[in-house]
């Protein structure tokens, strides 16, 4: 890693924001926290066009949910006079919470993408200050068929791809809608993901898909995690396979792909569906390097004894050479490693439960 840049670490929990930064990704500065006694279930960091811009998805009790930014670092926050994000009274919906904040490639300057609850995506064009909602998902006739998920009905992952206009977008429950034409219309894309849960395990849509993240190398390559079951797909969601022999569980809400190298890609396993706990206690990270074929095993640094979940965006890696591995528990911890998960530290402790975590390298 380029020893004159600092790793930022943005942790959003139940109960607010905190910020870490580090020089070397072994220790860390700790914030104090921001937006206190709000939620916090979705960042996002934006560093095309050699600007840091924190988003972040709020959601008070009071005032209910926003997106607000940062381009300091935190130091200072804006948030538009009239909101950034919501429904207009016509639609019959009141925003509950944004789930994803995504800023688009390197060749779309200024276009960030919001997955929320109830299960809707919105589009920005000016870097997240104003989103508007996208109307061929809201519209869509499946719409009334989609349920909600344990966490609530959301649109929790979206992946515009880098080489064309298509766009995939996972929610739960609903499963994997992908759009060749920038949003205008959508269609799903579930083939061989189960839905053990429904009379018919192998539905057109339904599932309850809880990640999905795109392979480096090819972008029509994804891989996803389900609710029991762990799959890839190596043309943009028309067929889908397990890659889930080899984990101590398919189930989980993590996953993760590396930035530049084709085929790596990390879970975190959990024992479900009741307990949802890391099997037999004991936490590790789970990583492939050949798309799925095998996966090795990663918990040094780790605690030998952990009980809490981590949950669907609570993970991040950054862009570092190696890369880095985040990931925050429902428990408040958050861990860091600086070699793609071969060993971990401890960045933090005895937080709020970790909804989202976002890392980026930040030049100086």
């Amino acid at each position: 890693m380029n020893d004159q840049a600092t790793t930022v670490l943005a942790i959003g929990t139940k109960k607010g924001l905190w910020l870490a930064t580090s020089r070397n990704r072994r220790s860390w500065s700790l914030s104090d926290p921001l937006f206190l006694m709000q939620e916090v279930p979705g960042v996002g960091i934006d560093t095309r066009g050699g600007r840091t811009r924190i988003l972040v998805g709020t959601r008070s009790e009071h005032w209910g949910p926003s997106v607000v930014h940062s381009d300091d670092l935190g130091a200072s926050w804006t948030e538009p006079e009239r909101g950034s994000i919501g429904f207009d009274p016509d639609d019959g919906a009141a925003l509950e919470r944004i789930w994803q904040i995504q800023p688009d490639s390197e060749g779309r300057p200024g276009v960030v993408w919001a997955g929320c609850e109830p299960i809707s995506v919105w589009k920005s064009t000016d870097g997240g200050e104003h989103f508007e909602l996208n109307r061929g998902l809201w519209d869509h006739p499946h719409r009334s068929e989609w349920g909600a998920g344990y966490g609530g009905a959301a649109a929790h992952t979206v992946l515009p791809s880098p080489a064309d206009d298509s766009i995939h977008v996972a929610m739960s429950t609903g499963g994997v809608y992908r759009s060749v034409d920038g949003g205008t219309s959508w269609e799903p894309r579930n083939r061989g993901i189960s839905a053990y849960f429904l009379p018919d395990p192998q539905p057109e849509f339904g599932q309850c898909v809880h990640k999905v993240a795109r392979d480096a190398g090819n972008p029509r390559r994804l891989y996803a995690q389900n609710h029991h079951g762990v799959y890839a797909t190596p043309d943009a969601g028309d067929t889908w396979t397990s890659i889930a022999e080899g984990l101590p569980s398919d189930f989980g809400f993590v996953m993760l792909a590396h930035p530049r190298r084709a085929g790596t890609a990390w879970v975190i396993p959990l024992k479900a569906d009741g307990e949802r706990i890391p099997p037999d206690g004991e936490l590790a990270v789970h990583r492939t390097d050949d798309g799925g074929v095998s996966w090795s095993r990663l918990d040094r640094g780790l605690p030998t004894r952990e009980y809490n979940a981590v949950l669907r965006d609570a993970a991040a890696v950054d862009a570092a050479d190696p890369v880095g591995v985040y990931f925050g528990t429902r428990g408040g911890s958050v861990y860091a490693s600086a070699d793609e998960g071969e060993s971990f530290v401890e960045v933090a402790s005895h937080l709020p439960d970790v909804l989202t975590v976002r890392a980026a390298v930040v030049p100086d």
